[in-house]
């Protein structure tokens, strides 16, 4: 009887030592605790077994008749009050556990990061995870630090930004949003600020309780699109984060994939890498719209012809082309730490079957695909000709994805195809070798995908 006393008392004393402690901890002490609660139930019922066989065993073994009421009363009965109490610290282990780490949804925490360049339609693939009601979403975070920390192209300072963004994502994918706040202009005041970039773009960041009521004479520059809110609490964010079972992220400001190893191989983490690419050529004469100003010596050259383009100019061309490739054959070549947790996706595939791509998607994350994303998909993949603006992600998909043949000159398109054929044939699409096939919709530009680049 002295033990079923104490018991209690100890497992109060353990319970507020499992608060202090996070989640990761509980989880080991409440595995070593089942294999010893295992262990300890199975010496009970092998005693058991034997009590319980008297008194004819112990008249067997002495020689003398047992008393029966000492079998009931004594031995027996505190073994199965032992019992009792070792049954009740595990039911009340798992229930805290359960709390801790998520009750109702066994599946594991998925941390799922989508890795694109501008005008690849990112924000279009991206929200296939934001319409996602488990998944905490967010749109292109690391335009904040861009803004903020000025590197140079190549080189070491390469190098630095990509660790910079590298260990920010980290924080991210742990929902410490308070990374941010080093980065966000002007600085948050009491951890709210309304400069979050394109806050709109997250529904996570617009639902309650996140959405808190609307303050006057507070200028939002990036605000909710279906419902007003105030200034975003960042504390909010990061508890609505930790609350929803997965985390996504989306960004165009990463592209070397041998940089995401540490998050790969952090024990914290589960990260799914997802690397999206398109045709380079759309991808300029996507530029040369969304950009305009930032390619006026491109249009100038295409339409006058005078001189030979800069050669950085298109030295920035090949490398971004070749830091895409660089990091595909990477992901393709299946590395140890990257295997099964890379898969490489055209924009083009996307557009001609959304939702067997978003299926595919879901897949190797391993998530199901819930019918709000379905419905998603098929109210924007469907959209009227006058929907199809340039930041718009509604949009005709199956029409829109080759519309840049007849846009963009061809001598545009060949100095493309000269400084990234080696990023066009690695991912399937063909070179057009004149003004009349590249026009040509009955001659495809793209082969088929290869099952090889989900790994």
């Amino acid at each position: 009887m002295e033990i079923r006393c104490v018991l209690p008392q100890d497992f109060w004393e353990l319970l507020h030592c499992l608060k202090m402690r996070s989640k990761y901890a509980v989880l080991l002490v409440f595995v070593v605790g089942l294999v010893i609660i295992e262990k300890e139930n199975n010496f009970i019922s092998r005693v058991s077994d034997k009590l319980k066989q008297s008194p004819q065993v112990l008249v067997e073994a002495n020689g003398t008749e047992a008393s029966p009421a000492l079998a009931e009363n004594g031995s027996l009965a505190s073994l199965q009050e032992l019992d009792a109490a070792f049954s009740q610290l595990r039911s009340h282990l798992h229930n805290v556990t359960l709390q801790l780490v998520g009750e109702g949804d066994p599946r594991p925490r998925r941390h799922i990061l989508l890795m694109a360049t501008t005008r690849t339609g990112s924000s279009f693939v991206g929200e296939f995870f934001n319409q996602q009601g488990s998944i905490f979403y967010l749109f292109e975070p690391l335009w904040h630090i861009e803004r903020t920390v000025t590197f140079e192209p190549g080189g070491a300072n390469a190098v630095g930004s990509a660790l910079v963004y590298r260990d920010v994502l980290k924080q991210l994918l742990l929902c410490d949003l308070y990374i941010l706040e080093s980065f966000i202009l002007p600085a948050p005041e009491g951890h709210l600020t309304p400069f979050m970039f394109r806050r709109g773009s997250s529904r996570s960041l617009c639902e309650e309780p996140v959405c808190t009521p609307s303050a006057k004479k507070v200028f939002e520059k990036y605000h909710c699109k279906n419902r007003r809110c105030g200034p975003l609490n960042i504390t909010l964010a990061a508890e609505a984060c930790r609350r929803k079972q997965h985390v996504a992220l989306k960004t165009v400001r990463i592209r070397q994939l041998e940089f995401l190893q540490p998050l790969v191989e952090d024990p914290r983490l589960d990260v799914r890498i997802i690397q999206l690419v398109r045709d380079p050529r759309a991808v300029l004469a996507s530029r040369m719209v969304a950009f305009s100003g930032k390619y006026e010596t491109w249009k100038k050259w295409a339409s006058e012809g005078e001189g030979p383009l800069h050669e950085e100019e298109v030295q920035r061309l090949r490398g971004n082309c070749e830091s895409i490739r660089l990091s595909a054959e990477l992901g393709l070549r299946r590395p140890g730490w990257l295997r099964g947790r890379y898969m490489l996706v055209r924009y083009e595939d996307v557009a001609r079957a959304p939702l067997q791509k978003a299926e595919e998607m879901y897949r190797f994350a391993g998530l199901p695909l819930t019918p709000q994303v379905e419905e998603w998909i098929s109210k924007n993949t469907q959209a009227p000709r006058d929907g199809n603006g340039v930041y718009s992600t509604r949009k005709n998909s199956s029409e829109q994805f080759e519309k840049w043949r007849f846009s963009i000159p061809f001598k545009l398109a060949q100095v493309v195809q000269d400084a990234c054929a080696p990023a066009m044939r690695l991912f399937g699409y063909k070179l057009a070798s004149s003004p009349a096939a590249l026009a040509n919709r009955s001659f495809s530009l793209l082969e088929e995908a290869q099952p090889s680049w989900v790994t």
